[in-house]
């Protein structure tokens, strides 16, 4: 990797507000065990808590697929960034400048590297530029006058950081050149639009009401637009980019996550009022998908900092067909969903006005369990129909709702057989014959549905099967924990001599630290290494050290093994190079005496030892 300054490195890392445990916290629930935190691990369908964070050695690991590293390797392997982008990430969160990416303004040849860093940053630069015509006495008043109409305190509209884009072709075009950003970054960031006839850009959001969306580390990385005209577009949302997919994003989700994970539930709604009129009335645990389906990237999500979802949407036939995507979906994830109506036909934010916070709070409560819902919708399809076709229908879509319950484990055995207890009854057809059609449909399903749970970003590196490769890794396994021992490796060791290619280059860098500092700590070492893969190996290489323990015994036994093998190979030098026998059986006499001197003093400590 090219070398870059540790003391800049150990800044950006110490920084109160990159503590690991924070930054974690930022994409997934964490609770204490002792003095580790737990939680599900990001990077493969983590069903029970398996990714461990130890804060006082600032470093995680998980268990089950092997991720591993410093607070820079998570975010890699979250954001799929580079060591240098979460590097800048970081040090933008503490304030700190990285001299490589200072701004987003044109390089001198008129280009830039287009990354997720400059596309937040620019996108930052345009919801300033949209508030401040929000604000504008003239340009924005249209814009204040419908947040006024929605009931929406002005103040609130601020802490949410609504703004207004002009109706003007180019009106984020042209300041964003006297800014200095090129068109090529505005392209990227989904901000402006290519012109088909002409060379130029024209502005993608105009005569909008802006909605920023942020990530839950608090960067910008889209937007929603609400028209004020009479467009047939009523609510637009950025393209996909490089930080932005509606189908994985959730408005609102920054703000609201710690109050999510207080709580261990979120409320889903539908629009962007229904979160801001939400916490305009202080329930702050609401986010809203962007204009789509709830996904099941929205479910993963979420899944991280709630046990318990709660859907609201609208009575009418779409809400319904959405409530029954959406908890599908919630299914196939094992997660605890149910569904709030919102009586009177009214959306979250039209009842908040006219009811209040507690009102809807009882909404909320009174919310019913995914099963009973979808039993009572079937039922209700069932009876309401004389055609057998519509009841067969409504039979084969609702068992297999339930065969979905049974393959994620949301349903366990004695549930199951009181649901076919209770369709036997209701369909006249017997429990074996409806276990049957279940058994059937789980079967379908199972087949239908890719299962990876293989983590594709971090790839397990061989370290060697070498009986040296094993006393190196040993060694490395000591130091990691003990690294007062490295007197008694520093002059044995030749770290050049090293065969395996990923035991020397750890063992290079650790030598290189515990050389020149009086202190070591892991993070010293995982600051110097990009590669999440070779992270993720010297976190195995801690926890294993550290779960044998023994440290001065193992230490010694291995540097045992490796004298031994040096003698090997100098005895196979002198082979080759003594053609006189006699000269060549006192050399290799002498050589075996002294191994054998070593192995006797091996033994012997050990028998006191143990």
């Amino acid at each position: 990797m090219a070398r870059l300054d540790e003391r800049l490195i150990d800044q950006v890392r110490l920084a109160p507000c990159n503590d690991i445990v924070e930054v974690i916290s930022e994409h997934l629930s964490l609770t204490r065990k002792g003095r580790d935190f737990l939680g599900l691990c990001p990077f493969h369908q983590d069903k029970n808590p398996s990714l461990h964070v130890n804060p006082s050695m600032g470093i995680f690991k998980c268990f089950v697929c092997g991720a591993g590293g410093d607070v820079f390797k998570f975010l890699q392997l979250r954001e799929n960034l580079s060591f240098m982008e979460a590097l800048e990430r970081l040090a933008d969160k503490a304030g700190i400048e990285i001299s490589r990416s200072k701004n987003i303004r044109k390089s001198s040849v008129g280009a830039e590297t287009i990354d997720p860093l400059m596309l937040a940053r620019v996108n930052d630069w345009a919801m300033r530029f949209w508030q401040a015509q929000y604000s504008d006495e003239k340009n924005g008043k249209i814009a204040r006058d419908y947040i006024d109409e929605r009931k929406i305190d002005q103040d609130v509209a601020k802490q949410w950081l609504i703004g207004f884009a002009p109706d003007s072709w180019d009106a984020l075009t042209l300041a964003a050149s006297k800014a200095g950003i090129s068109e090529s970054l505005l392209v990227s960031a989904g901000l402006v639009v290519k012109r088909e006839a002409k060379s130029g850009c024209y502005d993608k959001f105009r005569n909008r009401l802006m909605f920023p969306i942020l990530d839950t580390s608090g960067r910008v990385i889209g937007f929603g637009g609400r028209t004020l005209g009479d467009d047939n577009a009523k609510y637009m949302n950025s393209p996909v980019t490089a930080l932005f997919d509606k189908s994985s994003s959730l408005y609102g989700l920054g703000k609201a996550r710690h109050s999510i994970v207080k709580l261990g539930k979120v409320i889903v709604v539908e629009g962007y009022t229904d979160v801001i009129m939400s916490s305009q009335y202080g329930i702050e645990n609401v986010v809203a998908a962007l204009g789509t389906s709830f996904t099941q990237g929205h479910a993963r999500m979420l899944k991280r900092f709630a046990s318990e979802i709660i859907m609201v949407l609208d009575s009418d036939d779409a809400g319904v067909a959405a409530a029954n995507r959406a908890l599908e979906v919630c299914l196939s994830q094992n997660i605890d969903v149910r569904i709030a109506t919102v009586p009177e036909g009214k959306d979250p934010c039209e009842f908040l006005l006219a009811r209040g916070g507690e009102a809807f709070s009882q909404v909320i409560d009174s919310a019913q369990d995914v099963l009973s819902y979808k039993w009572q919708r079937f039922k209700g399809e069932f009876d309401s129909t004389d055609s057998t076709v519509k009841k067969k229908q409504a039979i084969q879509e609702y068992l297999s709702v339930i065969a979905k319950a049974i393959n994620s484990g949301y349903l366990d055995s004695i549930s199951r057989g009181l649901i076919v207890r209770r369709v036997s009854s209701l369909i006249g057809i017997s429990g074996s014959d409806i276990n049957k059609e279940l058994a059937k449909l789980g079967s379908r399903q199972q087949r239908s549905v890719v299962a990876s749970v293989k983590n594709s970003r971090v790839t397990k590196v061989g370290l060697g099967e070498h009986y040296q490769d094993k006393a190196i890794q040993d060694v490395l396994e000591v130091l990691l924990n003990e690294p007062s021992l490295f007197d008694r490796v520093s002059s044995l060791i030749d770290v050049s001599r090293i065969e395996s290619p990923l035991l020397r280059q750890i063992a290079t860098l650790l030598f290189e630290i515990l050389e020149t500092q009086e202190k070591f700590e892991i993070t010293d070492l995982l600051g110097r290494v990009e590669d999440v893969a070779i992270s993720s190996t010297i976190v195995d290489l801690s926890y294993a050290g550290r779960e044998k323990s023994n440290y001065l015994s193992r230490i010694e036994s291995s540097l045992d093994v490796i004298k031994s093998l040096r003698i090997d190979k100098e005895i196979d030098a002198a082979k080759r190079n003594i053609s006189d026998d006699e000269s060549l059986r006192k050399i290799t006499k002498s050589l075996r005496d002294v191994q054998a001197d070593k192995r006797n003093k091996s033994n012997l400590r050990k028998s006191v030892i143990f």
